[in-house]
């Protein structure tokens, strides 16, 4: 099984929203991931961040904000995703086997629900395309714009 850790600074948002997307890009893609989030501080899950999973079938109301030391086994992973630029300077040393990737986002929080919605949908198109990359034996897209996302909000 493969493990993928994706990290933001609050996992409030972008790090939770690209969790539940990757754990369903996996399911329906049939890959056999272990998906976690965590941020490199813990807050909450913002509401907005529910509201706009809800809208594609995501539930987020059971996720809590984490930080990494409260995700299992928080030094085995195989890819390391961070999906802002404060979470990538802050991210600690992995272990050589452990692949990092880094994946800018607009961080949505203070927009309207319409902002929202167009970084779940980059987040959606990013991390589909990261699940195939890892089911048809590649390695993932190595940056943002090497993936076929859409612009920012």
């Amino acid at each position: 099984m493969t493990r993928v850790l994706i990290l933001c600074t609050h996992n409030s948002a972008r790090s939770q929203m690209a969790e539940a997307l990757t754990r369903d890009a996996a399911h329906r893609l049939g890959v056999n991931l272990e998906v976690h989030s965590a941020g490199t501080e813990a807050t909450r899950v913002k509401d907005d961040a529910i509201t706009v999973m809800n809208e594609v079938g995501l539930d987020l109301s059971g996720h809590t904000s984490k930080t990494l030391w409260d995700v299992p086994d928080a030094q085995n992973f195989d890819y390391v995703v961070t999906v802002c630029d404060s979470a990538a300077e802050a991210c600690p040393v992995y272990p050589g086997r452990t692949t990092r990737r880094h994946y800018p986002f607009v961080d949505p929080s203070g927009g309207s629900l319409d902002r929202w919605r167009a970084v779940r949908d980059q987040l959606g198109v990013q991390f589909e395309a990261f699940v195939q990359a890892l089911k048809d034996g590649r390695d993932a897209p190595p940056t943002y714009q090497d993936s076929p996302a859409v612009s920012a909000p």
